[in-house]
C-alpha cells in the first residue's frame, strides 16, 4: 500500500496582539462550521503566547492515523493548517531529504512545513497541487498565507482593528463574530449582469468586512504591526508563442496529461471521474484506463453522471459510449425540478455566494452520488474549456485575431467552416470594427454593461445609489487583440475561478475531493505557449486536444459540434408552477429588502435555459438567499 498521505479539509484561525481574542470557544464555535469539510477528524491548537489559534476539520483521503492530523508542528518553530493536496510532494520530499530535512510523518502536509523554511515563499513555485495554508512561525512572529495558482481551494480573511481571522469558507468568520453585511455594488452587478466576480478586484466577495485571497498569491501578516501584504506568486505568459512541429506538440500534449492524471490517481481509496459525455472527461478516464491497465486499482475505477430523460440535451448516448470504450462501471443520476427547490437553501449555504444556474444542482447531485457510492475522490474536466478554448464563443476571437493580421482568406475560411458545423455564430463588420480597434472595442463594452446596469428598470432606487458618475467599480472588459487575450481574461481574471468555487463547495458538502487534470501549470503553459491555429482550426475549438484523441476516442465524442456538460433542462423546470411559486416567494423577500420595485412582482416569469446569459428570474431567486 502507498504511502501517499492527502487531507481535503477545513481550516480556520485568529491571530492577535490581544490575546482574550484568541480562545479555544471562539476556533470551536469557527471549525464547527466547517464540519462538512473534514467529518473525519478536528484539532485546535492555541500558541503558549495566546496571539495565534488554528483549527482544522480533517476529511481522510488515504491513512486514518494521527500521524497526519493538524494542526501539525515542525523544527518547534512552524505550525500549520492545510487544505488541499500536493500531488508532486514525494518527488519535492527527496529534494528536501538531499538537503538535510527529516520527516516524521508520510504526509504532504510536513513537506509544505520542510519547504517553508527551505525555500521560504519560492516554496509555492514547486508545487503541483490544489491548496490554501495557512504557517505560522513562531519566531518571526509570522503568519504565511498561500493559494494554488488557479483558486481550486478556497481561504477568506476579516481583518479587524487588532485581529485577523481567516477560514475556508466564510460561515467560520460569522461564527466568529465577522458581520454579514453585503456589498451592495456586487449585488447590483449580479442582478443586472449575473456577474459574480469583480475581475478589477479579485480579492472582493459579496460580503463588506470579508476578503478572498486571490488564486496564485500568498500574503504575510506581521504580528507586530498587524499589516497584511499580500503579493502574487505566479502568473500565465501569454505573449510567448513557441513553434513546435505537430508531431512534437501532440507528443508533449500527451506527456504533460498523462503526467498530471497519473498523479492525481495517487491514492489509496477508490478514485472514480465525473462523466459528462463530452470530450474532457472522455479524455480522462480513456488516460485512466491506459495508466491503470492490469492494475487492481482498474476494476475500482467508476464513473459518475447526471442525466435528463426526454431533453434534448441530454448526454446518455455520449456516456454510454465512453463508457463501454474504457470498461469502466457508470452511474448516473436523474436530478428532478422539486429536489432543486427542496435543495436550495441548502446549496446557497454551501455556495454562499450567488450562482448562475441549475447546472450547479446537477454538479452537486453527481458529487453526491459519488458519497453514496463510497468514492471520495472523483477526477473531473473543468478548466480545458477557459486554456484550450473550448466555448463557442471562442470562435469569434479567433477571427478577430486573423482580422487583424489582415489574414482575410483565413477568415473566409474559418467561417464557412464553423457555418458548415452549425456553430451559432455572428460574424460581421461590427467584428471587424473591434479586431482594427481592440481598446475602443472594450471601452464600448465597458458602456453598454454600464448602461445595463443604470438602465435596470427593476432595481430601486434605494440600491441604485450605489453608482456614482460614470467610473463604475466592476466592469472591466479586457482589450483583445488575439484569442490569448480572452484565454487569459478567463483562466486567471474572470471566469475559472467561479466555476472551481462551485466545484470546491458541492464537493465538499459531501466529503468527496475533486481533482483537475487540466489544472496543472507545466500543462496550462504549454498551451498558452501554442499559435491560436492549435486551439482553434477548421471550424473547432480544443484543436490540439481533438487531434492527440482521434482514433482512441470516437468519433462522435471527439467531433462532437455541440457543447454541453451536465446542462439540466431549467427552461423546462423554471416553467413549472411550484418554481413559479418559489420565485415570486423569492422576488417578494427582495422587494422587503427595498432591492426590486414592487411592480416586480407582476412580471410574468420567462424560463430560460441553463446558460443564457440573461437569466433575471434565476438571479432573483438566488440573490433572496443572501441576507
Amino acid at each position: 500500500m502507498s504511502k501517499y498521505i492527502y487531507n481535503m479539509c477545513g481550516i480556520a484561525g485568529i491571530i492577535s496582539p490581544q490575546t482574550n481574542m484568541v480562545g479555544q470557544p471562539i476556533l470551536k464555535s469557527m471549525i464547527t462550521t466547517l464540519a462538512h469539510r473534514g467529518p473525519d477528524g478536528e484539532g485546535i491548537w492555541i500558541n503558549k503566547k495566546s496571539n495565534c489559534g488554528l483549527a482544522h476539520r480533517r476529511l481522510a483521503i488515504i491513512d486514518l492515523s494521527d500521524d497526519a492530523a493538524q494542526p501539525m508542528h515542525y523544527m518547534n518553530r512552524y505550525s500549520i493548517v492545510f487544505n488541499g493536496e500536493i500531488y508532486n510532494y514525494p518527488e519535492i520530499k527527496k529534494d528536501l531529504q538531499k538537503a538535510g530535512y527529516s520527516f516524521n510523518t508520510a504526509s504532504d502536509t510536513e513537506v509544505i512545513l520542510a519547504a517553508y523554511d527551505c525555500y521560504r515563499e519560492r516554496c509555492l513555485q514547486y508545487f503541483d497541487g490544489m491548496f490554501s495554508f495557512a504557517l505560522w512561525d513562531e519566531k518571526q512572529q509570522t503568519l504565511f498565507i498561500a493559494r494554488d495558482r488557479f483558486g481550486e481551494k478556497p481561504i477568506y480573511y476579516h481583518l479587524g482593528k487588532n485581529t485577523f481571522y481567516f477560514a475556508s469558507e466564510m460561515k467560520a468568520l460569522w461564527a466568529a463574530g465577522v458581520p454579514k453585511d453585503l456589498d451592495q455594488k456586487m449585488l447590483l452587478n449580479y442582478l443586472s449582469l449575473g456577474n459574480v466576480q469583480n475581475p478589477s478586484n479579485k480579492a472582493q466577495t459579496f460580503y463588506l468586512q470579508i476578503n478572498s485571497l486571490p488564486p496564485a498569491h500568498y500574503a504575510m501578516l506581521q504580528l507586530q504591526d498587524m499589516r497584511l501584504q499580500v503579493q502574487p506568486y505566479w502568473d500565465i505568459d501569454k505573449q510567448h508563442t513557441q513553434k513546435l512541429h505537430d508531431d512534437a506538440i501532440l507528443h508533449k500534449l500527451e506527456l504533460l496529461l498523462r503526467t498530471s492524471i497519473g498523479r492525481r490517481l495517487r491514492s489509496d481509496v477508490p478514485v472514480g471521474s465525473s462523466l459528462s459525455g463530452g470530450l474532457d472527461s472522455s479524455t480522462i478516464i480513456w488516460f485512466v484506463k491506459t495508466i491503470l491497465q492490469n492494475s487492481r486499482s482498474a476494476s475500482d475505477f467508476c464513473t459518475f453522471s447526471a442525466c435528463f430523460p426526454g431533453f434534448e440535451r441530454d448526454e446518455k448516448e455520449y456516456i454510454q459510449e465512453a463508457s463501454q470504450l474504457v470498461g469502466f462501471t457508470n452511474y448516473t443520476v436523474h436530478p428532478k425540478p422539486l429536489e432543486l427547490i427542496q435543495t436550495f437553501e441548502k446549496l446557497l449555504y454551501h455556495q454562499e455566494e450567488p450562482f448562475p444556474s441549475s447546472s450547479i444542482f446537477a454538479q452537486y447531485k453527481v458529487y453526491e452520488l459519488a458519497a453514496q457510492k463510497g468514492v471520495k475522490v472523483l477526477l473531473d474536466g473543468q478548466g480545458a474549456d477557459e486554456i484550450l478554448a473550448g466555448y463557442h464563443r471562442y470562435l469569434h476571437w479567433y477571427l478577430q485575431e486573423m482580422a487583424a493580421g489582415y489574414k482575410f482568406s483565413m477568415v473566409k475560411r474559418e467561417k464557412y467552416l464553423l457555418k458548415q458545423n452549425k456553430a451559432m455564430l455572428t460574424w460581421g463588420y461590427k467584428n471587424f470594427i473591434a479586431a482594427m480597434l481592440p481598446s475602443h472595442a472594450a471601452l464600448a463594452l465597458e458602456r453598454r454593461e454600464y448602461r445595463r446596469i443604470v438602465n435596470n428598470p427593476d432595481i430601486t432606487n434605494d440600491l441604485m445609489r450605489c453608482v456614482k458618475g460614470r467610473e463604475w467599480d466592476g466592469i472591466h472588459k479586457p482589450i483583445i487583440t488575439k484569442l490569448n487575450d480572452i484565454l487569459y481574461f478567463n483562466s486567471m481574471q474572470m471566469g475559472m475561478e467561479e466555476l472551481l468555487r462551485y466545484a470546491d463547495r458541492n464537493s465538499m458538502a459531501h466529503g468527496v475531493e475533486v481533482r483537475l487534470p487540466f489544472l496543472n501549470a507545466d500543462l496550462v503553459k504549454f498551451i498558452f505557449s501554442l499559435p491560436s491555429h492549435q486551439k482553434i482550426n477548421n471550424g473547432y475549438g480544443k484543436w490540439i486536444l481533438r487531434s492527440l484523441m482521434d482514433t482512441r476516442l470516437p468519433a462522435s465524442i471527439v467531433w462532437r459540434k455541440d457543447k454541453v456538460g451536465f446542462e439540466p433542462p431549467q427552461k423546462e423546470w423554471m416553467a413549472s408552477a411550484t418554481f413559479t411559486e418559489y420565485l415570486v416567494e423569492s422576488k417578494r423577500k427582495l422587494i422587503n429588502e427595498k432591492i426590486l420595485k414592487p411592480s416586480v412582482i407582476n412580471k410574468k416569469a420567462v424560463p430560460l435555459d441553463a446558460y443564457e446569459s440573461n437569466n433575471c428570474d434565476w438571479r432573483y431567486i438566488c440573490a433572496s438567499h443572501l441576507f
